[in-house]
């Protein structure tokens, strides 16, 4: 697990607006690429100059315009000024840290997410900031870096499936449930971990134990942050008087709201096993305490007798009857055995032992 902490990406001072990345402006390449279709055509490009995105605006096919990369403020700019962008939405596709929402802008909507990714070896959880610009006839996506969870979106178009006889609405609604999809895989990632976690403290906890807890707990915070508010983005697409919005999409989207919902309730569920394992941390520390104490206590008992014995026999008195007696010294350690066996005997019967 790594640590979700993103710099704010706003500088005190500046005009609402300006676009900056960090609070800088930039020119890091950045990666177009352009699917266009209806029923019965298709085309798949990657572009190198933003300006080949711009006679797309006014076809009657269905354009996707996917942008990989937010380092050059200046193509984010160019592409909003064509597409008659408010310039306060660009600056919230470029705002990492932004809460995900959803806005009816009338001529488009614009909806912001969090696109969730296991990625590497050791599936750390990658969170990218994901926007969407949905207009009559064509959707603008932008994301943080190259790589995304649309390659099943991105066949269904090339096979002629369903979703070539719909608009950007429906495009935009695949989009979204495909990112819901991998929430899932991220929870199922995430229950693994802590039923992992949880074995561990019932059977043998650890310093390290803690660390784990902690990481889980910063994660879950992370997740909810991301998953909790795209409840009221679905639901306000769903219930939005905009035309952009065919009746025919809002069934598909009711249904990724319920997915939502059961990724939102077993999220919950986690977070509170996982506030529930510092109480068995905790537990399993006392017991353990308690069973050193319990033995160190036995331990004592067994030989406080014995140092009474010893002690009554070591003082220097002249005229001690059993000294003098041959037999004297075997005596003495037959009733210190007869006294350890008798008391573990009694702690046995009380099962302390």
């Amino acid at each position: 697990m790594t640590r979700h902490r993103r710099k704010i990406p706003i500088r005190p001072g500046l005009s609402p607006g300006t676009l900056t990345v960090n609070g800088v402006h930039t020119k890091e390449p950045v990666r177009i690429t352009v699917i266009d279709y209806d029923e019965k055509h298709y085309s798949e490009k990657r572009v190198e100059n933003v300006e080949d995105c711009f006679p797309f605006r006014d076809t009657d096919t269905v354009t996707w315009i996917n942008i990989d990369g937010l380092g050059n403020t200046e193509v984010i700019e160019r592409i909003g000024k064509h597409y008659h962008i408010h310039p306060l939405i660009l600056e919230d596709i470029l705002n990492t840290g932004q809460r995900p929402k959803m806005e009816d802008l009338e001529t488009y909507l614009y909806v912001n997410l969090t696109m969730l990714q296991l990625t590497g070896p050791e599936k750390t959880i990658k969170g990218e900031h994901m926007s969407l610009i949905i207009g009559s006839n064509f959707l603008l996506s932008f994301q943080e870096d190259v790589g995304d969870v649309f390659d099943p979106v991105r066949e269904r178009i090339r096979k002629e499936g369903r979703i070539r006889k719909f608009g950007p609405d429906y495009l935009s609604y695949a989009l979204i449930d495909d990112i819901v999809d991998n929430y899932f895989l991220v929870i199922e990632h995430l229950e693994e971990q802590v039923e992992i976690l949880e074995e561990e403290l019932v059977t043998n906890a650890t310093p390290s134990s803690l660390h784990k807890i902690n990481t889980l707990k910063k994660s879950m915070i992370f997740l909810r942050k991301s998953i909790w508010p795209l409840r009221e983005v679905i639901s306000g697409m769903e219930r939005t008087e905009s035309s952009l919005i065919k009746e025919s999409t809002e069934i598909y989207l009711r249904d990724v709201y319920d997915h939502v919902i059961q990724v939102i309730d077993t999220l919950e569920t986690l977070r509170d096993m996982v506030s529930g394992m510092i109480d068995i941390y905790l537990s399993g520390l006392s017991y353990k305490m308690n069973e050193i104490m319990k033995v160190l206590t036995l331990i004592a008992t067994i030989f406080i007798p014995l140092t009474f014995v010893a002690g009554v026999y070591g003082m220097n008195f002249r005229y001690m009857p059993e000294i003098a007696w041959e037999y004297g010294y075997y005596m003495v350690w037959g009733i210190m055995i007869t006294m350890v066996l008798v008391m573990i005997y009694y702690f046995r019967k009380k099962q302390w032992i």
